[in-house]
This record gives C-alpha cells, sequence and structure tokens, in this order.
C-alpha cells in the first residue's frame, strides 16, 4: 500500500516503513503526529483518488530528525560592471518514518 501527501507544498509518495525529508515541520524528535493531506491511496490494483484529498484517509508519521542540508551557493554575476554576490544556503528538513497508512 502507498500514498502520496502534501507536505509543504510539494508531494511525496510514501509506503510504510519508508523514511521521507520534507521541509522543516514544527515538531520535536520522536513525536508522532498524522497527515491527513493524502491525495491518492492505492493498493494493488485498487487506487482511490481525492478531489483534492482522500476522505477519511490519513498517513501516521514519527520525527526521527531535524537537520539542514548542504550548502548551496548562489553566485550572481554580471559582466563589465564590476557586479559579483555570493549567497549561501542552507534548506532546514525534517526527516518522517511512516509507520501506518489508512483508507
Amino acid at each position: 500500500m502507498y500514498a502520496i501527501i502534501r507536505s509543504g507544498n510539494k508531494q511525496y509518495r510514501v509506503e510504510k516503513g519508508l523514511f521521507v525529508d520534507v521541509e522543516r515541520l514544527p515538531y520535536e524528535e520522536g513525536h508522532s503526529f498524522d497527515i491527513s493531506d493524502v491525495l491518492l491511496v492505492g493498493d494493488g490494483d485498487k487506487t482511490i483518488i481525492g478531489q483534492p484529498v482522500v476522505d477519511g484517509a490519513k498517513v501516521q508519521a514519527t520525527v526521527i530528525s531535524q537537520f539542514r542540508a548542504k550548502k548551496i551557493i548562489v553566485f550572481k554575476y554580471r559582466q563589465r560592471t564590476n557586479y559579483r554576490r555570493k549567497r549561501g544556503h542552507r534548506q532546514y528538513y525534517t526527516r518522517l518514518r511512516i509507520d501506518a497508512i489508512q483508507a
């Protein structure tokens, strides 16, 4: 059984026991919660598509860790104008373990 969930304005395909990195959520490590933004649930040949979400479906998840991604460098440059800007960015993420999918 799998599900498509929405978190942080992005969509993720999840299955039971899978680890997923989503944009930062305001939960402590070890906290369990339900995700009710389930867009699709699939189980073998049977697929339920939500409009926009599947009624009564939820995904139980546990927060494993909070971390930051590797730094990316944003470099802007314009030739012949002495214009150079260098900035770095590290995105915050939350690692989730999917415990159960209920449809």
